[in-house]
């Protein structure tokens, strides 16, 4: 993970990136979350031209999923890989948890990355979330696919080196600047959607962007 950030970010190798989303019927993410999702990447790299493909898949019949049988989902169904001067993401939006997943302590995975290009969105996880919640499925799938595409974009220290030292002491690969988009709370469930309510009872966009050492390390990397 954050091996082809350069790679993502600058035009200096890829000018185009293809994602492609592989989702469980009826998981799909929200047309909104994938409309903010773009934005978003046209905002941080160098890409001008982003394509999506979907793809529905029938149900692995998973009651939780392993890292390891992530990594052969994605070799089940993955399409898409590099071609010329196009770049290809690959994220599947589950219908299963992570097996990590701690309910008890409130510590639910919402996604992970887990190669170069590979991500998985737990869009189960996401929707029981937001049940009963103030802040809507967009917001919450939109602020995991940023977070976790900043790991892609190798922060924190992921393949990659920052500017200034800004990891947490307390969670590897995540950055310790108050209201960063790459704080660790924004991985986990619970703490996510405390931090997004917090945000919007100021008045403030409840999903949180990147902060200036995070900023620092997209553009030393190659990014905007």
């Amino acid at each position: 993970t954050g091996a082809s950030a350069r790679d993502i970010l600058s035009n200096d190798t890829y000018d185009k990136l293809l994602i492609e989303i592989d989702y469980v019927t009826g998981f799909a993410p929200t047309a909104g979350a994938i409309a903010n999702f773009e934005e978003f990447l046209l905002a941080r790299t160098h890409k001008e031209t982003i394509e999506f493909n979907y793809t529905a898949l029938s149900s692995p019949n998973k009651e939780t999923l392993t890292l390891d049988e992530v990594v052969e989902l994605e070799s089940e169904n993955r399409d898409e890989y590099n071609d010329g001067s196009t770049l290809a993401i690959h994220i599947y939006f589950a219908d299963a948890p992570s097996e990590s997943d701690e309910e008890g302590e409130n510590l639910v995975t919402l996604g992970a990355v887990y190669r170069n290009t590979s991500m998985i969105i737990y869009e189960r996880t996401i929707k029981e979330l937001t049940e009963n919640s103030s802040i809507s499925t967009e917001e919450v799938e939109t602020a995991t696919l940023l977070h976790e595409f900043g790991h892609l974009f190798g922060l924190v220290n992921l393949s990659t080196e920052s500017v200034n030292e800004h990891e947490d002491a307390e969670a590897d690969n995540h950055c310790n600047v108050d209201g960063c988009l790459m704080r660790a709370e924004l991985q986990f469930g619970g703490s996510l959607l405390k931090q997004m309510e917090k945000n919007t009872s100021k008045g403030l966009a409840s999903i949180p962007s990147i902060g200036p050492e995070c900023l620092l390390d997209l553009q030393k990397y190659g990014g905007r």
